[in-house]
Parts: structure tokens; C-alpha cells; sequence
């Protein structure tokens, strides 16, 4: 089971998250109420609402600002209508960039979007293009140093699909989207506890960029992901 390290990418993701903590409650609001608009605002019944609340509740987000968007998505109290639109295109080198929007104005968002692929090298593309060379999926990983059989027990008898060393010594445990919720807190109740957790678009393959490649790509996404409207950049790029 052993595979090729994303370590690096993904801490790099988180790192860039971390430098924008303004922005993550903007975007967890944003999650909480397109959730619950879609799913209903009953938390034992809506699968992505509770990740949603989740989020909120590490970014620290204040239980009553929590309610007042799920009330608000959920027709209780007036509140703004926001629509997911996914974008893709290529980046540096050929490779594959899916960018998740979640906007009140599609036209601004869709500008944006061109504008930062044509500036920064890239190239937007169409619905579809690059999609198919992303998985759905959960992926839980945890942090160097961590038991692997442990690790591999845990998740594999709570349902995960596969539990992935990489070469730094990371641990990637992926798992469906059904399932993702039953392993996170298998693997939590185990006391294994996860640097990162979340739905996510995997790449199913990668591509090296390195030198000036890999910093014009780390531009590229730097400026997708700074985007007022963008909630998640995904890309196959190994930097």
C-alpha cells in the first residue's frame, strides 16, 4: 500500500488556508448555507451540513452565527441566495486545475475565474475537461509518525477503500464519500487524530513541475485561491 507522497501538496493547501483565516468563515458560511438550502437544516439528516458545521466549529465560529445562516438558507430568515459553479481549465505544463466557486453573481465569478487562468499561464477550460482525471472521494491524513497498522486496521474495518503510505512517512486513508463521516470518527475515536479531513476532488494522477514551472503554477493557484468566491482549488500538479 505503499504510494506516491502528496504530503507536500496538501500542507502546502493547508498552509495557504491557514494565512487566510479572514477568509475561512466567509467560505464556511457560504458552505453552511447552500447545505442547508439543498439538504434541509436538520443536522442528523443533512451528511454535508454536519461537515459544514464541522468546519465552522474549528474556524472557531460562533454557535449563533452557525444557526442564523441555516435559518437563513433554510427559508427562516431572509438571507442572500448563493449557487456553486465549478470551473476547470490547465495550468503549467498541461496540468488539470478544477476551481469550486460558490457565488451570488456568476457573471463577476466567471470573469474572474478567465482572468486569473489567462494572466498567470493557464488556460480555462470546458465543463468536463479535466473532471474525469479527479476521483470524489474522503481523504483523512495524518501527520508523519503515525501508527500505520494501526492506522490500517481503524480505517479499513470502519469502511475506508484504502489506507496509502507515502515516502515522508505521511498517511493518506481515502474513502467514499458515504463512508467518509464513519471512518473520520472511527480513526478520531481511536485517538488517531488527522491533520487534514475532508470531501475532496483527488487527483488520480500527477504531473512534476519544478523550477520556474512549479512557481508560476504556485502563482497561478495562489491567485485562484485568493478569489473572493472560490471555496476549494484542486489541481494534479506535484510541486
Amino acid at each position: 500500500m505503499a504510494g506516491h507522497s502528496k504530503w507536500a501538496n496538501i500542507q502546502h493547501r493547508k498552509g495557504r488556508q491557514d494565512e487566510k483565516r479572514q477568509k475561512i468563515w466567509t467560505r464556511v458560511v457560504r458552505e453552511i448555507m447552500v447545505a442547508a438550502r439543498m439538504g434541509g437544516g436538520d443536522l442528523g439528516a443533512n451528511p454535508r451540513l454536519r461537515l459544514a458545521v464541522d468546519k465552522a466549529k474549528a474556524a472557531n465560529m460562533p454557535a449563533d452565527t452557525v444557526k442564523r445562516n441555516i435559518d437563513k438558507a433554510t427559508g427562516n430568515l431572509e438571507g442572500v441566495h448563493y449557487e456553486e459553479i465549478r470551473y476547470e481549465g490547465y495550468g503549467i505544463g498541461g496540468a488539470a486545475i478544477i476551481v469550486d466557486t460558490m457565488t451570488d453573481n456568476k457573471v463577476r465569478t466567471v470573469a474572474e475565474v478567465r482572468h486569473c487562468f489567462s494572466k498567470y499561464g493557464g488556460n480555462m477550460g470546458t465543463e468536463g475537461s479535466v473532471a474525469f482525471q479527479f476521483k470524489h472521494c474522503g481523504q483523512i491524513l495524518l501527520a508523519p509518525g503515525t501508527g500505520e497498522d494501526k492506522v490500517m486496521e481503524v480505517a479499513l474495518e470502519a469502511g475506508a477503500e484504502d489506507v496509502i503510505s507515502d515516502d515522508e512517512g505521511g498517511i493518506e486513508v481515502l474513502t467514499t464519500v458515504a463512508q467518509f463521516e464513519a471512518v473520520k470518527n472511527a480513526l478520531e475515536a481511536a485517538g488517531l487524530k488527522a491533520e487534514v479531513a475532508e470531501v475532496t476532488m483527488r487527483a488520480e494522477n500527477t504531473i512534476a513541475l519544478d523550477g520556474d514551472d512549479a512557481v508560476r503554477m504556485h502563482k497561478l493557484l495562489d491567485a485562484l485561491e485568493d478569489l473572493d468566491d472560490t471555496q476549494d482549488v484542486f489541481h494534479n500538479a506535484s510541486l
